[in-house]
C-alpha cells in the first residue's frame, strides 16, 4: 500500500468528528489494505509502530524533530522555531516548508506504508556515537520523499502525536465492521448506504431495509445465531473486545477478524506480553459498597504501594508496572521471591508491590519508594534501603489457561493455589475477608487504615477481570475525597525570576466512554523552585524538563499527556471553562506519580460522583 493512500484516510478522519463516518473509514481502509500490511496500517493508524504492551518509543523529542525539518528543508533550525511559534504545530510547518522545497526541487518519490513503518521501527535501535545523526538522516529521508500532506502527518507519527480521532473505541467498531464487510458481504452493502447525518439512525435504517432471508440471513444464523446486524453486533462487539484484552493489540485482532469468529476465540494471553490492569471505582462508604456489589463481597486491604503485574514462566520472570513498562531488572529481590515461592510452571499474576521500613517492619508511603521504578543503578543498595513486600491479590492466567473470564472467587482459589505459603515481608497473598456485615467490614477497613494502608478494594464474587476497565464489579474505599490524579495537558512558561520554567500546569481527567481527555483547571502551587536535598521533590524545573512540547502558542503550551500530578483540593466547583464541566478551588500539587499514565487517571464519572457527595456535605 502506497503511503498516500493512509494520508488521504488521516485527512479524512480529522475533517470529521462524526464516530459512524470514522468507523467506515476505517474499516474501509482495513479492507483494501493487504495482509502484509494489515499490522502496520493498524498501528499507524493509532500513530503507533510498536504495539500497546510494546513500551518501546521513538524516542524523538520535538527539538530533534525540528532539526531534521532545517536539515531536509535546507534553512536554519530558528526559522523552523519562528514558524513552530506562529502556527503552533510542528506537522503544519513541516508540510509548509518541504512544500516549497518540492516545488523548488520538484523531488518526487512514492513512499510505502512499509517502508515508513520499517524505518521508523529502526528508530530506537540506534543509539550510541553517532547515533542523533543517524537518526536525522533516516527521519529527512522520509521528509525528503514526502509530499507536503504526507510530511505532515509523518511528522505527527514520529512525534507520537498523530491526532486524527481513532480512539480506542472507534478502532474495535471499525474492525466489526470490517468482519462484516469480509464475511457478509451483502449486510455491508446495506450499511453502506446509510444516512448521515446521525449516528442513531442507524438501527431505525437497518431495521427497514436489511432482508429477513437470504445467504446472509442463513450465514449469520450459522455463525452467530443471530438474523439482525443488531445481533450480530450485540454478539459480535464483546468478541473483538476479548480479542483485544488478551492480546492488546489492535493489530492481531484485525488479521484473526479477516479469519473469522474462530481465529478471534483462539486469541489468548501471553506470558510475557503484558497485559493492561483491571481498574476499580471509588465508592464512598461500606454500605454503598454493599449496595453496589450484593452480600458477601470480598475486601481486601488497598495498598499505598505500586500495581505490578508479574509473569512467570519456569525460571524466567518478568516483571511490569501499571503502565506496562518492564522493571524486571530494578526488582532482583522480587524475581527471586516469585521463583522460590510460586508453585506453578507459568501464570500471570496481578499484585501490589509496598515499601516497608527494614528497622521497623512497617509499611512505608508510596512515595518512599517510588524512586525505584526510575533508577536503573545501584539497584543492590536500593534494595537494601528501600524494600518491598509483593502482595498478590488476582490471577489471569495459569498453567496454559486464561482465567479472565473465571469469577472471582475461583480466581483467588487458584491464587492461594500459586502461592500456597506466604512469607511476611517478601511474598504473601493480599489481606482479606469475605463477608456479608456491615459492622465486620468497617472494622477491616479501619484496620487497614490503621496499619498504613490507603483504605480497601472491594470485589464481587462473580466477577470477571477485564483488562483496561474501571469495572463496576470492582471498587475502591477511600477516606480522602480531596485528591485527584490528574494528567497534565498544557502548561504555560514562567515570566520574572521563574523564566524558563513552566509554572502554570493544566490538569485533564479522564473520559473512558469517549477515549478522552477533560480539562478540569490550572495548578501552580505545590511546586518548590530548586531541591538540592531532595532528588524526588517536584519543582519546576523538573516538571518543565519533564513535559513535552507538542504545540505552542505564545506563552501557552500543548503537551504530551504522559505526567500525571497527583492533586490535593479544597472544593470542586462547577465550571464552563474547562472541558469536564467543573474546576478545582486551590488545587494544590502533593507529589508526583510515575506509576501511574493517562489510563489511571480520575475519571469524570470520579469527579462528577466527588462532587455529589461535596454538596451532601454541606
Amino acid at each position: 500500500m502506497q503511503y498516500s493512500a493512509l494520508v488521504s484516510v488521516y485527512s479524512a478522519l480529522a475533517a470529521t468528528t462524526k464516530r459512524l463516518e470514522k468507523t467506515k473509514l476505517v474499516a474501509d481502509l482495513l479492507t483494501a489494505t493487504s495482509d502484509a500490511d494489515l499490522e502496520p496500517v493498524v498501528l499507524l493508524l493509532q500513530g503507533r509502530v510498536f504495539p500497546r504492551w510494546d513500551k518501546q518509543t521513538l524516542g524523538v523529542s520535538s527539538k530533534l524533530a525540528a532539526k531534521a525539518i532545517a536539515l531536509t528543508a535546507g534553512i536554519s533550525e530558528q526559522k523552523v522555531h519562528d514558524l513552530w511559534r506562529k502556527h503552533g504545530d510542528l506537522g503544519k510547518v513541516t508540510a509548509e516548508l518541504l512544500g516549497k522545497k518540492r516545488q523548488a526541487t520538484l523531488l518526487s518519490r512514492d513512499l510505502s506504508v512499509k517502508e515508513v513503518f520499517e524505518k521508523l521501527r529502526k528508530l530506537p535501535g540506534i543509539e550510541g556515537v553517532g547515533s542523533v545523526d543517524l537518526k536525522l538522516k533516516s527521519i529527512g529521508s522520509l521528509l525528503a520523499s514526502a509530499t507536503p500532506e504526507e510530511a505532515q502527518y509523518l511528522l505527527r507519527t514520529v512525534l507520537e502525536e498523530l491526532r486524527v480521532g481513532v480512539a480506542e473505541g472507534t478502532l474495535r467498531d471499525a474492525i466489526s465492521l470490517f468482519f462484516i464487510r469480509h464475511h457478509y458481504p451483502d449486510m455491508y452493502q446495506v450499511i453502506s448506504t446509510l444516512p448521515k447525518e446521525k449516528d442513531s439512525d442507524t438501527e431505525p435504517f437497518l431495521e427497514t431495509h436489511f432482508p429477513k432471508s437470504g445467504p446472509t440471513y442463513e450465514k449469520t444464523q450459522k455463525d452467530f445465531g443471530v438474523s439482525t446486524y443488531r445481533e450480530l453486533r450485540q454478539k459480535l462487539d464483546p468478541l473483538i473486545q476479548a480479542a483485544y484484552d488478551r492480546s492488546n493489540d489492535y493489530a492481531i485482532v484485525a488479521r484473526a477478524a479477516k479469519h473469522g469468529r474462530e481465529a478471534l476465540g483462539k486469541i489468548e494471553l501471553e506470558v510475557g506480553k503484558p497485559v493492561r490492569v483491571m481498574l476499580a471505582q471509588r465508592e464512598i462508604s461500606i454500605p454503598s459498597i454493599f449496595d453496589h456489589l450484593g452480600r458477601p463481597c470480598a475486601f481486601e486491604y488497598k495498598y499505598d504501594g505500586f500495581r505490578m503485574q508479574v509473569h512467570k514462566k519456569n525460571d524466567e520472570v518478568l516483571l511490569f508496572t501499571r503502565r506496562l513498562e518492564p522493571v524486571t531488572e530494578q526488582f532482583p529481590e522480587v524475581v527471586k521471591a516469585v521463583r522460590e515461592h510460586i508453585m506453578t510452571s507459568s501464570c500471570i499474576l496481578d499484585a501490589e508491590a509496598v515499601g516497608y521500613d527494614p528497622k521497623k517492619g512497617t509499611y512505608t508511603p508510596f512515595q518512599a519508594i517510588s524512586q525505584r521504578i526510575r533508577r536503573k543503578y545501584e539497584i543492590l543498595r536500593l534494595v537494601e534501603e528501600l524494600p518491598v513486600e509483593l502482595n498478590l491479590f488476582d490471577v489471569i492466567y495459569y498453567e496454559g489457561r486464561t482465567l479472565l473470564d473465571i469469577p472471582y472467587a475461583e480466581r483467588r482459589t487458584i491464587l492461594k493455589k500459586a502461592l500456597p505459603k506466604g512469607v511476611a515481608r517478601v511474598i504473601r497473598l493480599s489481606e482479606q475477608i469475605v463477608t456479608a456485615d456491615e459492622q465486620y467490614a468497617e472494622a477491616f477497613y479501619k484496620a487497614s487504615l490503621t496499619a498504613g494502608n490507603e483504605g480497601v478494594m472491594a470485589k464481587n464474587l462473580e466477577g470477571t477481570y477485564r483488562p483496561g476497565a474501571r469495572v463496576g464489579h470492582m471498587v475502591k474505599l477511600k477516606p480522602a475525597l480531596d485528591t485527584m490524579d490528574l494528567v497534565v495537558v498544557g502548561a504555560e512558561w514562567g515570566e520574572g525570576k521563574r523564566s524558563g520554567w513552566f509554572t502554570s500546569f493544566t490538569l485533564a481527567c479522564a473520559d473512558p466512554l469517549d477515549d478522552d481527555l477533560l480539562t478540569i483547571g490550572k495548578v501552580g502551587t505545590g511546586l518548590k523552585e530548586i531541591d538540592s536535598e531532595d532528588p524526588d521533590a517536584v519543582t519546576f524545573d523538573k516538571l518543565t524538563k519533564l513535559l513535552e512540547v507538542i504545540e505552542q502558542h505564545g506563552r501557552e503550551v500543548l503537551v504530551r499527556s504522559t505526567i500525571v500530578l497527583e492533586i490535593k483540593f479544597e472544593e470542586i466547583q462547577a465550571s464552563p471553562t474547562y472541558g469536564s464541566g467543573f474546576a478545582l478551588r486551590f488545587p494544590r500539587v502533593v507529589r508526583l506519580r510515575e506509576d501511574r499514565g493517562a489510563d489511571d487517571i480520575t475519571t469524570i464519572d470520579e469527579v462528577r460522583s466527588a462532587a455529589k457527595v461535596q454538596r451532601g456535605r454541606t
